[in-house]
């Protein structure tokens, strides 16, 4: 017996028969395909524990965690997962586990990641922002509608905006919904309706698989409908299928029908809407005649129009005063302009002979000195006298100039100011009996005797009746 067939034969202890199956089995790398049946991922945890099975067996695996974050994997139970790896022991406890190099959602698992990641990336962009959504109108007039020409989905929507709302118009792109370039066709159909007249579009499509639900999970679809001039309304299979089209359009319905139903207002709560509106503007038309018989009343209730004197009683007070202090001021004026004259007439009588005895003397000393020129002079000397007389005269006749002209100034003054000439205008100055000065109609009574004087001569009259006349009196000046 070889030394190498007695190797072979020794017994071997624990650990060195779980250290040989350990190194054969980490030589061996598959890729193998399991559905997810248990799951542990726990904060502390230095990797990823799960087992996946199929119909007749189950396998532990294992994933480090730096591994499992780099896969961009988030594992769920259920999920069907493509690994690759290899088969390891954990010697301590006697247990074989799959040690997971790469992991992959398998089948619709795969589709359901990739979309997945176009939504954050979407999401990202602010393509799904709650605050990018556009109001639906009220009453559309125009409605696109974007699905296949075939099926009860296209039925159910025309169903539904008839009984709803038949006033609206439809325009319909039928393009197919499923296969490879069912999402083009949704968008040249989205963009005929728009190139139609729609004010919104609908898209939709019945029930079906994930990945009947494709076509609309294409980024291009979703950056159309992003981009669309007018609001996009999605009902795409039943209540729980959600798309990336609904996430980015502007409202999601359950269903096609429930689609049609959100664009369009029922008939009911457009007759509530009627009736509601019809209430308000009979209340408005009611208020607004009430504020405006209040605002009638507020008017007529105004001293302005219930006294007629209100308008002109402080114009008629201050003539009134005016009236007065014109009645005391011209008798006055008349005092003073008088005196003014006086003074004026005294002060020509003391100048005018200073004036005439130093002119008297001047010429007196110049005949003197002509006279005495003349006895000695020749024919130039008398010529130069003559020119002398000239001037003496002219030199006579502007020393009083100044006061003949001041002379003059001063009468026509006083003859201005003479009451004599002011009655002489056709004014006239009314007295009692006693001679006092009548100023206004309550110095006077019915019946009593009056002694008005005029220009050239006095009337003595009887008071017949005393009127107040409310009319402007000019001063005296402005006549």
């Amino acid at each position: 017996m070889t030394n190498f067939e007695q190797q072979e034969t020794a017994p071997l202890s624990v650990s060195a028969a779980m250290a040989r199956a350990k190194g054969a089995l980490e030589q061996v790398t598959v890729k193998l395909v399991g559905e997810i049946s248990e799951l542990s991922i726990k904060p502390g945890y230095k990797a990823a524990y799960f087992t996946v099975k199929d119909q007749s067996a189950s396998l532990p695996c294992m994933m480090w965690n730096n591994r499992y974050a780099a896969s961009g994997v988030e594992l769920t139970v259920g999920q069907l997962v493509e690994l690759t790896g290899r088969f390891t022991l954990y010697a301590a406890k006697g247990r074989m586990n799959f040690d997971v190099f790469s992991i992959a959602l398998a089948g619709e698992g795969n589709l359901r990641l990739q979309v997945a990641n176009l939504a954050k990336k979407l999401e990202a962009e602010g393509l799904m922002n709650p605050a990018r959504r556009r109001p639906l109108p009220v009453f559309p007039d125009v409605v696109g509608v974007v699905t296949s020409p075939r099926g009860a989905v296209i039925h159910d929507i025309l169903r539904t905006m008839r009984r709803r709302f038949p006033l609206a118009r439809i325009v319909f792109a039928g393009v197919p919904v499923e296969g490879a370039q069912a999402s083009q066709a949704l968008i040249a159909g989205m963009r005929c309706v728009v190139e139609a007249g729609a004010e919104l579009v609908i898209m939709g499509r019945g029930g079906g698989s994930f990945e009947d639900y494709m076509p609309f999970n294409d980024e291009q679809l979703a950056r159309a409908i992003a981009a669309c001039p007018v609001p996009v309304v999605t009902g795409i299979g039943h209540e729980p299928d959600t798309t990336i089209a609904d996430m980015v359009s502007d409202v999601r319905a359950s269903t096609p029908t429930a689609a049609a139903e959100a664009v369009t207002p029922a008939r009911e709560s457009l007759d509530e809407l009627f009736a509601a509106r019809e209430a308000a503007l009979f209340g408005a038309l009611e208020r607004k005649l009430d504020r405006a018989a209040l605002q009638l009343e507020h008017y007529a209730n105004r001293p302005l129009f219930a006294d007629s004197h209100v308008l002109l009683a402080n114009q008629a007070q201050a003539l009134d005063f005016a009236s007065d202090r014109l009645m005391r001021a011209i008798p006055d004026n008349l005092a003073r302009d008088g005196q003014a004259l006086d003074h004026v007439a005294q002060r020509l009588a003391r100048l005018m002979p200073e004036q005439l005895e130093r002119g008297t003397s001047t010429v007196v000393r110049l005949q003197e000195r002509l006279a005495y020129a003349l006895g000695h002079a020749g024919d130039a000397q008398r010529v130069q006298l003559n020119r002398f007389t000239e001037r003496m005269k002219l030199r006579a006749a502007s020393l009083l100039m100044p006061f003949d002209q001041e002379l003059s100034l001063g009468a026509a003054r006083l003859h201005d100011l003479s009451p004599l000439t002011v009655l002489s205008r056709g004014y006239a100055v009314a007295r009692t009996q006693e001679g006092e000065v009548i100023r206004n109609v309550e110095g006077v009574s019915a019946g009593q005797d009056v002694r008005v004087m005029v220009a050239n001569g006095e009337l003595d009259c009887t008071v017949v009746d005393v009127r107040h006349i409310d009319t402007a009196i000019t001063t005296l000046e402005d006549e």
